[in-house]
């Protein structure tokens, strides 16, 4: 049994600081994750995708944040439990908690802090005859590595800012991009329209509009799509590809989160905002995965809820002792491997 002062579960952006922030208080964290590596959707769906409001990063990839923040909890030594989903929780007489995985792992401690973003989350999928067929054949619904997509014919359906963005950013990698939407109006930012219509123009990208793909052909892999247009009656048309991205977007759920007693609106963990904790003592709901009057859903949010969670965390394990809160440009940071970060000492000398 994996036994830890803080049960973090689920190690994304906000999972990942709240370590440091437990580390400060010298508190111990462990993290379970149902995808195979840290870093949650930053990690696994858009890590080249540019992040704009962290504070001191005027622009940052998903996937860079994910690894400075790797960096940045080094020093405090998490335990990780990847590619596992936290199952069922037991509450001991003793105040504490038992989490066990869908793969058996049991994990013990007094504190538990759902971090899990969205919850788990599955792919809204088109409905396309023999669509299964071609998945990792040349369907693929996310774009981790847009290497993958050099040089290649590529086909992106969607009408948000996942598919405005990724045709924009392919149309410098991919021998040729189509958008295609079933409306001539788009959900996602102004400037990202503006700048497909762009490229259009330029003849960067093919803009098929309003329109839906209607098959998908190929004998072992992908080789071409059918795309009707919707104001149009006349037969589908054939466009030959190498790969097919429907971008729907995702449908979030929390999973066997949402049988363990925790009360849930909309989708989402009601919590108390003077320290995030839920509806049942010791158990904290940071990020994405809460809600509350006023809520909103941004990283930087989750750090400073990640940050209020850890003090109150702290008080319920100690209850008898009393931290006083001392700022790392004074006390530094000093991490369980026995390092040591620390401003330095000013010197005084006597001038005769």
């Amino acid at each position: 049994m994996i036994k830890t002062d803080i049960l973090i579960i689920g190690a994304g952006p906000t999972g990942l600081f709240a370590v440091f922030e437990a580390g400060l208080l010298q508190l111990k964290c462990h993290l379970i994750d149902a995808l195979p590596q840290a870093g949650g959707q930053c990690s696994e769906i858009y890590p080249k995708k540019p992040i704009y409001d962290i504070p001191g990063f005027p622009e940052v990839l998903a996937g860079d944040l994910v690894n400075n923040l790797m960096e940045q909890i080094k020093p405090f030594e998490p335990g990780f439990t990847l590619g596992e989903r936290a199952q069922t929780i037991e509450k001991l007489e003793d105040g504490t908690f038992i989490v066990t995985t869908n793969k058996g792992t049991e994990h013990h401690a007094p504190i538990v802090a759902i971090a899990g973003g969205l919850g788990s989350f599955e792919p809204r999928k088109p409905l396309l005859e023999n669509l299964k067929k071609y998945e990792d054949n040349g369907v693929a619904y996310i774009i981790k590595d847009p290497e993958v997509y050099r040089d290649k014919r590529v086909v992106i359906a969607g009408g948000g800012d996942s598919a405005l963005d990724w045709s924009i950013f392919l149309a410098d990698v991919a021998s040729e991009v189509t958008l295609v939407h079933r409306r001539n109006e788009f959900r996602g930012a102004l400037d990202s329209v503006e700048k497909v219509q762009q490229l259009k123009n330029e003849g960067k990208i093919n803009l098929i509009t309003p329109a839906e793909i209607t098959g998908l052909i190929g004998e072992d892999k992908l080789e071409a799509v059918t795309i009707r247009k919707t104001t149009d009656s006349s037969e589908d048309v054939t466009l030959e590809v190498d790969n097919f991205v429907p971008l729907f977007g995702l449908s979030p759920k929390l999973g066997p989160i949402a049988d363990w007693g925790l009360e849930i609106e909309r989708n989402a963990i009601k919590v108390d905002t003077f320290d995030y904790q839920t509806n049942v003592p010791g158990i904290y709901a940071i990020g994405d995965v809460n809600t509350y009057p006023g809520k909103l859903k941004l990283i930087l949010c989750g750090f400073h809820e990640a940050t209020l969670m850890c003090q109150s965390a702290y008080q319920r394990i100690y209850p008898d002792k009393k931290y006083v809160m001392k700022y790392t440009t004074v006390g530094g940071v000093t991490g369980f491997d026995g390092s040591k970060k620390e401003a330095p000492k000013a010197v005084v000398k006597s001038i005769n």
